[in-house]
């Protein structure tokens, strides 16, 4: 059994629509950041840095925090999602690492700067939501040829979708990306994606474009 701490953002998804996929048994704890919970004594000892998603593997005795280590470790633990031959992993791996670097805190100052926070830093507004057309530019030329972002359906995927799940935050209108879009669609109509979205609580339904 898996003990799985997490809210409803972007990276806390990652892990539960991972889980999902797996079929593995877990229970979500929520950790809600709006409350500052994520600062709890007993939180920091599985989760130093204060952010979700954390997990404790009782199986294993592993405790893990950082998303995509969570991804890996749950990927190589059932063998499923990260492949092992050597040039179809790095390509899971580099747009994992695309996602870590970039695509996930890039748009999380998008966040901060076009939907908090308008007005604060026109310069900040700019940048961000430029950034955001550049990444969004660099996923549609790679789906331009790919059914999904790494070869087949991957934790690259899910790792990347909770973000894009977020694009009106963005400022994106994903019809201008129509790789992005189809790939997105597709994505949204897998059951285990669904389930995975509503952890730790029903927000609703997966925004869709129009």
């Amino acid at each position: 059994m898996i003990d799985l701490y997490t809210w409803t953002t972007p990276n806390g998804r990652k892990v539960s629509i991972l889980l999902e996929e797996l079929g593995l048994p877990y229970t979500a704890h929520a950790v809600n950041i709006g409350k500052n919970e994520q600062f709890a004594e007993d939180f920091l000892k599985i989760a130093p840095n204060n952010k979700i998603p954390a997990i404790v593997d009782h199986d294993t005795g592993v405790s893990q925090f950082e998303s995509g280590a969570i991804m890996i470790y749950l990927a190589e633990k059932t063998g499923k999602f990260l492949p092992t031959e050597v040039k179809a992993r790095a390509e899971v791996m580099q747009w994992l690492m695309w996602q870590m670097g970039g695509f996930g805190p890039m748009l999380g100052q998008a966040h901060v700067f076009l939907k908090f926070n308008r007005g604060l830093s026109q310069p900040a507004e700019e940048r961000f939501a430029k950034e955001a057309q550049r990444l969004y530019g660099v996923l549609d030329r790679q789906l331009a040829d790919h059914d999904y972002v790494a070869g087949d359906y991957s934790i690259a995927d899910m790792a990347i979708f909770p973000w894009a799940a977020r694009h009106d935050w963005h400022e994106v209108d994903l019809t201008a990306f129509p790789n992005v879009l189809r790939w997105y669609r597709q994505l949204a109509e897998r059951p285990a994606v669904q389930r995975g979205y509503q952890v730790p609580s029903d927000v609703g339904p997966i925004p869709m474009p129009a």
